[in-house]
């Protein structure tokens, strides 16, 4: 199954800026910036793969994760239009990249980033977004029951809900909102620390409780939103 991201800054990637278009289209002027379309599930880059580029995701969904020496898998980010990754402080990449869908990545050696100021100040606009997604993500990890994790997950799909200055339920009466997915249950899983087999059980469960329908493999509808965000935990 797949997702859509909501429509501004969420856990899972930033939509680009034009401050962060015109940053790019500095450096594309210059011929230093690259763009390369992928296919879906196709490696960026694997761990170990010389660090020297930062990518940008144009188009698509990219997933960072890290293997264990056993196969198991923990899934540490998912980026959207506008995410930034493989910037590291080590020589080496740090984790594996792949994406999730057909994508179109954007990148540039680190060493052209050094002759602009206004690249790097995109940069580091970008990672503190990220920063405050993955302190989210450690939350959830950390002291998050099943059922916490997988309703924060589907909330974070949701626009303008469950966040400081929650809009609250539709004038119209009806509470829904429709999240079109992009993660495999194992990718959920693997995102959310939990095993297949609980992911599933959650959502059959939330089906039976009639907070959410199955309407195909890759669309759940969501049918009472602040049924959802009071689960999570948050509040």
């Amino acid at each position: 199954m797949a997702y859509l991201d909501r429509g501004s800054t969420t856990g899972y990637g930033r939509h680009a800026d034009s401050e962060g278009d015109a940053s790019w289209a500095e450096l594309a002027k210059t011929g230093k910036s690259k763009s390369h379309r992928y296919q879906e599930h196709e490696a960026v880059y694997y761990e170990g793969d010389p660090a020297d580029k930062v990518y940008e995701v144009v188009e698509g969904t990219v997933m960072l994760f890290k293997l264990l020496p056993d196969g198991r898998r923990q899934v540490v980010e998912v980026l959207r239009t506008g995410g930034l990754f493989g910037l590291t402080s080590k020589a080496h990449q740090d984790c594996n990249a792949e994406t999730l869908t057909a994508s179109v990545i954007r990148s540039i050696e680190k060493r052209e980033i050094e002759g602009s100021t206004v690249m790097q100040q995109h940069i580091a606009k970008c990672m503190l977004t990220q920063l405050e997604t993955l302190h989210d993500h450690a939350v959830l990890l950390g002291r998050k029951s099943a059922f916490e994790r997988v309703a924060s997950f589907l909330m974070r799909f949701v626009p303008e809900r469950g966040i400081v200055g929650c809009i609250g339920p539709k004038p119209s009466g009806k509470d829904e909102s429709l999240i079109v997915l992009a993660m495999t249950r194992q990718e959920i899983a693997d995102y959310l620390g939990l095993t297949i087999e609980t992911v599933s059980r959650v959502i059959s469960d939330l089906k039976r409780r009639g907070l959410i329908t199955i309407e195909k493999q890759d669309r759940i509808r969501i049918t009472n939103v602040c049924g959802i965000c009071h689960l999570t935990g948050t509040h």
